[in-house]
């Protein structure tokens, strides 16, 4: 079993590998197609360092970098190694694909012919690639790191996060670019922290469901064993008749939603069951429980 185990971490990696290496080229292909023909500073660390370089003697390669050293210690220290080694590996990557685009697009020039066009298209596009790299505990660089940072710190959601530090280097822009580019720039960051909470609830959607049922013992049984999932059962009293009852209460996903009500609504009609939406799960397993469980 235990060399099985080690297969499985195996292909979670080659997932996690494949999955990011994916949510960069779509980052990547966002900000050549869309972000770079509109000369806004939707969700860039490089639009603060733009602003930096009118009162800074530096090149803004040199500040940029800067930036991005500073936010990446800050991803290792506060977030941790994994998140830090992913997002080494997406910084680097990010580059090599916009190197391949100007290779492969040379004066590559706006596709829609229109900056507010050009921004919504880099909204939706990106949104999609960096919901695929929080998922999987990455960001590519910049002020993704910021908002993973506020995430870990302050728990905002990725997008509330990503929107407040992007409205902030939007903000910043005043200071050389006209009203309609900032403007313009608020907008993209505002909308690119509400698509981009959309894609990461709708990647892993998680739902908190409530159970009042004379069946319990038999629906605890489906949770438990079938569909391999947890469970809290809580002692109740109807405020009508005042009769004790007992209610069941677990968190599962999108496939484990439509099995579980699937089979409450043929065991018991008459159950009463109450939804909710989960915007995040924190747990954190016993790791010598499951090192002894992956080796039996």
């Amino acid at each position: 079993m235990q060399r099985t185990y080690r297969q499985t971490k195996f292909r979670d990696s080659l997932v996690d590998f494949a999955v990011i290496t994916l949510g960069t080229f779509i980052s990547a292909a966002a900000v050549f197609f869309f972000l770079l023909p509109s000369c806004t500073s939707v969700g860039s660390i490089s639009g603060l360092a733009l602003v930096v370089h009118h009162f800074v003697p530096l090149p803004i390669s040199v500040i940029t970098f800067l930036f991005n050293l500073v936010l990446l210690i800050l991803g290792f220290l506060i977030v941790g190694r994994e998140f830090g080694a992913k997002t080494v590996y997406t910084s680097l990557l990010l580059p090599v694909f916009l190197a391949i685009f100007e290779r492969r697009f040379p004066a590559f020039e706006s596709i829609m012919g229109d900056p507010f066009l050009d921004v919504v298209g880099y909204v939706f596009l990106v949104s999609v690639g960096q919901a695929m790299l929080f998922v999987r505990n990455a960001s590519s660089g910049g002020l993704d790191i910021v908002a993973k940072l506020l995430n870990k710190l302050l728990r905002m959601e990725l997008g509330k996060a990503m929107s407040a530090s992007g409205i902030v280097v939007a903000l910043s822009s005043a200071l050389i670019y006209d009203a309609k580019t900032v403007v313009l720039s608020v907008l993209g960051n505002y909308l690119n922290g509400v698509v981009l909470d959309h894609f990461i609830f709708g990647i892993d959607p998680k739902r908190r469901v409530c159970i009042v049922s004379d069946k319990l013992e038999e629906i605890r049984t489906f949770i438990v064993h079938q569909l391999h999932s947890g469970a809290t059962i809580y002692e109740s009293i109807g405020a009508y008749t005042l009769e004790p009852r007992r209610e069941i209460i677990t968190i599962v996903d999108k496939s484990e939603y439509g099995q579980l009500m699937k089979y409450v609504m043929q065991l018991d009609p008459k159950a009463f069951v109450t939804v909710y939406t989960v915007s995040e799960v924190c747990y954190q397993p016993k790791q010598r429980r499951s090192s002894n469980k992956a080796a039996v």
